[in-house]
């Protein structure tokens, strides 16, 4: 199964939970320098490295240098990172593990049953 049909079997309570870890989390973490790879689809992935600016809620501000002495300023919701679509590290280790569960339960269900016990 996919890591999307996974966390939509997942419990909202505890989907709930994580993500208010989460927010928890990456509210130490304000003022800091984050590395950020997003997924953004059709095999694009943009990684930036930047200041933790501010939390919010549902979501998360980096601001991260751009050319000339600019910045730009990135959102990113916190389901991004419980859904694995948002990595975040600081100094090469990653601050979030994998949120979801491997579960070899749902692999043995889904094995085909012996035609003898269908009898």
């Amino acid at each position: 199964m996919s890591k999307t049909g996974e966390i939509v079997s997942m419990d909202l309570a505890k989907q709930a939970q994580i993500i208010d870890s989460i927010h928890d989390t990456l509210n130490d973490y304000v003022g800091q320098k984050l590395r950020v790879r997003a997924n953004m689809g059709r095999s694009k992935i943009v990684e930036s490295e930047g200041l933790l600016m501010q939390v919010h809620p549902q979501l998360f501000i980096m601001e991260v240098p751009r050319k000339r002495g600019s910045s730009a300023r990135q959102s990113y919701q916190y389901v991004d990172v419980l859904t694995g679509m948002v990595e975040l590290s600081q100094n090469g280790e990653p601050i979030f593990g994998s949120f979801i569960e491997e579960d070899d339960s749902e692999e043995e269900a889904t094995q085909e049953t012996p035609a003898e016990e269908l009898i």
